[in-house]
């Protein structure tokens, strides 16, 4: 009976009495792991593997009460592909997809910590989110690339043009410059300054396609300076 009314989640009761659509907020996303659980799924659907892969600190149990509450009220849905894969998937409804500029933002925001310690784990999604937030629109002002990304077992493919680059799951190939590795060695190399030629030359990542557009691309995403004391 108890597993039965679980499966009916109603949205749990509020934490803050309180009108402010900030503390609203909290109270629909505040639970720990509720919004890198969202971050997972901003470009596009995932199985339960997938994001319990992707989210190596968090527990089966909670990612299933994750899901559910968020399902609750109305971020996210289930749903089941089509044959020959038909398994079940999670996907942001539209109303979730719009929180990513929260993401933007407190990433932003939160890259002035002078505790931000970027040689963490970080996964695909999030890495590939990280460039859409951090990309200077000045440094890339008449650039138009199609850029792919092979990261582990995960293809991407994203399109720079007029200042922005939209990224979304799918085959990497074609495009002008594809890069391979672990999400956290690309990251060194866009955030940490280390050369790509360096990181191909002992094997940690594969760049395919034009170098020069490499090189620039490498160049595009400034990280804000630390916040003082």
């Amino acid at each position: 009976m108890k597993s039965e009314k679980r499966s009916e989640l109603q949205p749990r009761p509020r934490r803050y009495e309180d009108a402010c659509a900030a503390a609203h907020a909290l109270d629909l996303v505040g639970d720990r792991w509720a919004l890198l659980v969202m971050r997972e799924l901003l470009l596009g659907p995932r199985r339960f593997g997938d994001l319990r892969a992707s989210l190596p600190g968090i527990s089966a149990t909670v990612l299933a009460q994750r899901l559910e509450e968020l399902e609750a009220v109305g971020i996210l849905l289930r749903r089941k592909l089509a044959p020959p894969a038909g398994v079940q998937v999670y996907v942001l409804t539209q109303w979730g997809l719009e929180s990513e500029p929260i993401f933007q933002a407190l990433g932003r925001w939160a890259a002035r910590s002078p505790r931000h310690d970027p040689t963490l784990p970080i996964s695909a999604v999030s890495f590939l989110l990280s460039l859409r937030t951090m990309l200077d629109p000045d440094r890339a002002a008449g650039l138009r690339a199609r850029i792919g990304f092979r990261l582990g077992e995960g293809e991407f493919a994203g399109d720079l043009a007029e200042g922005r680059i939209e990224i979304a799951a799918g085959p990497a190939d074609p495009a002008d410059l594809i890069l391979a590795g672990p999400p956290a060695v690309l990251a060194a190399a866009i955030y940490g300054g280390v050369p790509l030629a360096a990181l191909e030359a002992e094997g940690i990542v594969e760049v395919a396609g034009d170098r020069g557009l490499a090189a620039r691309f490498a160049t595009l995403f400034p990280l804000p300076d630390k916040a003082l004391p």
